[in-house]
């Protein structure tokens, strides 16, 4: 089993995509836009032509899944993203501390990325995209934090 997580935006998924791509190292698998849906679909709207109904990025052997939509099929789509974060766990300190300043730029940080009793290294940030992400570095066996 996997379990990915889908992401929501209001036309910015392709540009997400794309970003999260280069930051982690992954590659987006597919890309449909409503525009290329067969017919029949519901969305047919011209102004959606270009948003992506289905988005698929592969990092490694984990996914994430996004889309385009609208406050018309999505009545929340609009309002800040809360309840949920997406987590990149890692045993490389400097990878996480280079996660965490790329996907903050532009976005927000919510606690800076630092030491605490749980790890050599944490942060959480709302990206650019309003996407909420939780950095994290597993500690190796026998780590203690500096300050108990």
């Amino acid at each position: 089993m996997k379990i990915v997580t889908s992401l929501s935006f209001r036309g910015q998924c392709r540009e997400a995509f794309e970003f999260y791509a280069a930051v982690l190292g992954g590659r987006i698998t597919a890309a449909f836009p409503y525009g290329a849906a067969p017919p029949g679909m519901p969305i047919t709207d011209a102004q959606y032509k270009d948003w992506l109904m289905h988005c698929w990025l592969e990092v490694g052997d984990q996914a994430l899944m996004g889309a385009d939509m609208d406050t018309a099929w999505a009545p929340n789509v609009d309002k800040p993203k809360n309840g949920f974060d997406v987590t990149l766990h890692t045993e490389d300190q400097a990878e996480a501390r280079r996660w965490f300043e790329r996907l903050s730029d532009g976005g927000h940080v919510v606690m800076a990325f630092g030491e605490t009793f749980w790890s050599p290294g944490f942060g959480s940030l709302v990206d650019r995209f309003g996407v909420p992400w939780m950095i994290n570095v597993v500690p190796v066996a026998g780590w203690t934090p500096a300050q108990p």
